[in-house]
């Protein structure tokens, strides 16, 4: 077992990425707590969870400090420490800068970046007494290209970007590791939601993976959760400030 002995919170842990990724870390051998705005899902995650590992559901909004400060109390309440923190929450909205509205862009921002700076905010000098730690922040391949009638969100995968490299550079001599994980098209409810959910949602999105990526498909969510273990695992002890693409080939265009 790869994450034996180790504790793990994960934000955006109800679903998508965040969901796969829980599932596996319980597999191997994790205590987790995961986050999410709604706890029916992070009740489901925990029903579905295998191995030697733990979950225990920490219902909040990572975007609200009050509830960040609460979910790292309940979970060092529960596990005595933080090991690795996967920064996974985030939304995608559309919309270009004249019709994103102030709205949008303070939630994409709010959620995508302000929620990463305040669970670090909050972790990281744990992870300083504890004498270090592995932290992994979800960006995109949007962090890397630029995506039409996105820009809140490209804005945001950007700065999570800068965000990563600046955190890894403040806390190398602490024992804190600091990575990006940037996942390509992936079937999460993300992308049907983004195309307002049509019936044919599913044929839809697999018609433009296959224009875009070179692989021709999506990938699951499940082929991000093995990045995330390999970042979060001692395997990746001298890997920081690095961001992971798993994109199916898309970048290389």
């Amino acid at each position: 077992m790869r994450l034996k002995g180790k504790t793990a919170l994960i934000t955006g842990g109800g679903e998508g990425i965040g969901k796969a990724t829980a599932l596996l870390f319980c597999k191997e051998g994790a205590k987790v707590g995961i986050t999410g705005r709604t706890k029916e899902k992070l009740d489901q995650v925990i029903k579905e969870a295998k191995g030697s590992g733990e979950i225990i559901a920490l219902p909040g909004d990572v975007s609200r400090e009050v509830d960040v400060k609460k979910t790292v109390q309940d979970f060092v309440k529960k596990f005595k420490k933080i090991d690795i923190l996967f920064n996974n929450a985030g939304v995608l909205e559309s919309g270009t800068v004249t019709t994103t509205t102030l709205e949008s862009w303070d939630k994409t921002i709010d959620i995508n970046v302000k929620g990463l700076f305040l669970m670090c905010k909050y972790v990281v000098p744990l992870m300083i007494k504890n004498g270090g730690g592995s932290i992994i922040n979800n960006s995109s391949v949007a962090g890397f290209i630029g995506c039409p009638n996105t820009v809140a969100y490209c804005t945001s995968k950007g700065a999570v970007m800068q965000f990563t490299r600046s955190l890894a550079l403040d806390h190398v001599n602490e024992g804190i590791r600091v990575n990006t994980i940037c996942p390509g098209f992936i079937k999460t409810k993300m992308n049907e939601d983004f195309i307002g959910n049509p019936p044919d949602a599913q044929k839809q999105l697999d018609v433009m993976a296959a224009q875009i990526v070179p692989m021709g498909k999506r990938g699951e969510p499940i082929d991000i959760a093995y990045g995330v273990l390999y970042l979060a695992s001692d395997e990746s002890r001298y890997v920081t400030g690095s961001s992971l693409v798993i994109d199916g080939g898309w970048t290389t265009y």
